[in-house]
């Protein structure tokens, strides 16, 4: 049944003055066992896994015209052209590197945590289908540090995707949580190696990328690591077209904007508590970016993914981290 025109205007007058009002994109959501597949206008956009795996992750992740936006290593392994390093790379996914002294960020030895689903739920709603998670943060002895409460919203339009990823990390009655400083984290995405720039693996391995990173004081490459950003943008071309990957830092986060652990090997993550590795003039103190959450308290972070066609100029980057700031 179509709607009446009267319908339509109804939710035109609905919307605020100002809004961007994407292409309606029909959302899918359907539940597996481990899984939740999302799916835009009858395309898979992707999955949020969360049995099987050392920590819940998102894989694949594909571009409106399904091109993959993602490293398939180590879900898939044996893929041509990948470098296979750092297993512990999971497509798209949120975790740390120390979290009271043990490390949730690696996964290949028997000392890294692991996180682990209590409950997953979803719904679609005005066009955005929305995965509500239950996680508990168990050490490698079974003590469970902490607990999350994470919220992934995904919506769509003809050229673009947005993944909005919002956690909330809820410290023990009884007990203090804290997250040390370390470069091994946060919130991250593995890209695949043709939107890298040039890089030299080592032993005789050098990629020619023609990728280029960004941020929004327009530093490039190499020199947007360890930086404080608002926003930063990953782009290449394939195929006669740019394909991009932007991350935005919620106004609202602590310690905003954040430092970015972003390589030119295809790692892309926003680190909030990295300060002394990536700050020089805080080198020799190796607690700087330490934050406590007391007992039986929360931290919230947010941040959106933005994955579009063009460079940081064509996808209008900067103007679109304004709308996320201003709530839209």
């Amino acid at each position: 049944m179509k709607p009446s025109i009267s319908s339509v205007l109804l939710f035109v007058s609905l919307i605020a003055p100002g809004a961007v009002v994407p292409a309606a994109t029909l959302v899918k959501l359907t539940r597996a066992d481990d899984r939740i597949r999302v799916e835009l206008d009858g395309r898979l956009f992707t999955e949020y896994i969360f049995k099987g795996a050392p920590k819940p992750f998102l894989y694949p992740i594909l571009a409106s015209d399904g091109t993959e936006m993602m490293r398939h290593f180590p879900v898939k392994k044996g893929v041509p052209g990948e470098v296979e390093d750092h297993p512990h790379h999971r497509s798209l996914w949120f975790t740390h590197g120390a979290v009271n002294g043990i490390d949730f960020w690696g996964e290949n030895t028997n000392q890294c945590g692991k996180i682990v689903s209590e409950s997953v739920e979803s719904a679609v709603k005005n066009g955005v289908g929305t995965i509500r998670a239950r996680n508990r943060w168990v050490g490698p002895d079974g003590t469970v540090h902490l607990t999350d409460e994470t919220t992934i919203r995904i919506r769509g339009s003809a050229d673009a995707r947005f993944l909005d990823y919002e956690v909330t990390l809820k410290a023990p009655a009884g007990k203090p949580v804290l997250f040390g400083d370390t470069k091994e984290g946060s919130m991250a995405i593995r890209l695949p190696l043709w939107m890298t720039p040039t890089h030299d693996f080592g032993k005789g391995r050098k990629h020619e990328g023609s990728g280029t990173i960004v941020n929004d004081s327009g530093q490039r490459n190499d020199e947007t690591w360890g930086k404080r950003s608002t926003w930063v943008d990953y782009h290449a071309p394939k195929d006669g077209k740019v394909y991009g990957v932007a991350m935005f830092d919620h106004p609202s986060n602590p310690r905003h904007p954040t430092w970015w652990h972003v390589r030119s090997y295809a790692l892309f993550a926003a680190n909030p508590f990295g300060q002394h590795d990536f700050e020089p003039a805080f080198k020799a103190d190796k607690k700087a970016g330490d934050m406590t959450i007391p007992a039986g308290g929360s931290v919230t972070f947010r941040w959106r993914f933005y994955f579009h066609l063009g460079d940081e100029n064509a996808g209008k980057v900067a103007e679109r981290f304004k709308e996320y700031a201003a709530g839209q």
